[in-house]
């Protein structure tokens, strides 16, 4: 990646990682715009859903291939027959749908600017924009029930309910729309672990990397 070219790092994250701290460390020391959830508006405008509801939608078990057999059995309406239903507008939402969403969205912005963009599939996305780095930030799950149990003031049990649904909902996501998993490390130029790091020595390192 040429920093000195408009340029996008997409930052994935696993959940109490401190990966979207990581994420706006960096951009700040870069000069640059953060994105993470501010995406997540024009999403909830577009489909006319809550943040919550998008984020469930997202982990649905639903493939692409099953949405195609709909399609082709049901015929071309069934092409906006999908895994949520809007009551107000009568329409159902897929996750590939949210997935083009974001992807038009995150193609928009880094179009337009160089920036560092935190979750949102960014990586898988951004797949063909040339001037780009793909980072994971992961942590020991010691490393991360501590921090989010903290964060949130909640307790082990929770911490650790809450980290599963997530890790799992993700990845779902992932191997049903993208057909790759978040593990993947292939997926990415640098991987992080956070135990023993600061997110300010983390964001360091990926401005060591960059160069």
């Amino acid at each position: 990646m040429n920093k000195n070219e408009k340029f996008v790092i997409t930052i994935n994250r696993e959940l109490g990682s401190g990966g979207r701290t990581v994420g706006r460390i960096l951009a700040e020391k870069l000069g640059v715009p953060y994105y993470d959830k501010a995406i997540q508006k024009p999403l909830e405008e577009k489909f006319n859903m809550t943040s919550e509801e998008i984020e469930h939608l997202k982990g649905n078990e639903r493939s692409w291939w099953q949405e195609i057999k709909r399609v082709l059995i049901l015929g071309e309406d069934a092409a906006n027959s999908f895994d949520y239903y809007d009551e107000e507008n009568k329409k159902h939402v897929t996750s590939e749908a949210v997935l083009k969403a974001e992807k038009e969205i995150l193609h928009s912005i880094a179009i337009e600017q160089s920036c560092v963009i935190a979750g949102r599939s960014a990586f898988y996305v951004m797949n063909g924009f040339p001037n780009r780095l793909n980072v994971l930030i992961q942590a020991s799950m010691e490393y991360r029930l501590k921090r989010l149990m903290d964060k949130r003031g909640i307790s082990e049990k929770e911490a650790k309910k809450i980290i599963k649904e997530v890790d799992e909902a993700r990845e779902e996501y992932l191997k049903n729309n993208a057909h790759t998993s978040r593990y993947d490390t292939r997926n990415y130029d640098l991987v992080i672990t956070m135990d023993g790091k600061t997110e300010e020595e983390a964001a360091n390192v990926i401005l060591a990397y960059i160069g």
